[in-house]
């Protein structure tokens, strides 16, 4: 079991710490959203897409520095990070809405129209939340914050490979 530990460490404390970072990302970001959408009205989109932004740039910063402890940042990271996101949060919430009409259809507990509106973007929203962090990790992990951009390979530079 400790070989098992000791051979995917690194990947586990990723996760840990992307998702500590992520609890403080999620609350925050549901917060901002619960609020556009439920007090000031603003439709499922805008609530969404202005939530992810003012997440992102906190995730940005945090996952750069704690998880994956980027240090040499090129001049691409923030345009791949950016792309990322676009891409995670546009799949994972056009995914949630209809995923969460189907399940209620499939279920049978949308007959006779028992939920609002409102009440179903809410529960797309958390859908979409779970979704997005799958995503996103892993884009991150692969696409972003790639293994080769770390402060070990600094080291390597210069010494002829």
């Amino acid at each position: 079991m400790r070989a098992l530990f000791e051979k995917y460490k690194d990947f586990i404390m990723e996760v840990i710490h992307f998702g500590m970072v992520g609890v403080i990302n999620t609350f925050l970001g549901w917060v901002i959203m619960a609020v556009l959408y439920n007090l000031i009205h603003m439709n499922y989109w805008l609530s969404s897409g202005i939530s992810y932004f003012i997440g992102s740039v906190f995730s940005y910063h945090a996952n750069a520095k704690l998880t994956f402890k980027v240090e040499n940042r090129d001049k691409w990271l923030p345009w791949r990070f950016a792309l990322n996101i676009i891409v995670c949060y546009l799949v994972s919430f056009s995914v949630a809405q209809p995923l969460v009409g189907w399940l209620l259809d499939v279920s049978g507990l949308s007959a006779g129209g028992t939920f609002s509106k409102a009440l179903l973007d809410n529960v797309a929203m958390i859908f979409g939340m779970g979704i997005f962090i799958v995503m996103n990790f892993f884009g991150q992990k692969l696409f972003v914050f790639r293994t080769g951009r770390h402060k070990n390979e600094k080291n390597d530079v210069g010494q002829g490979a």
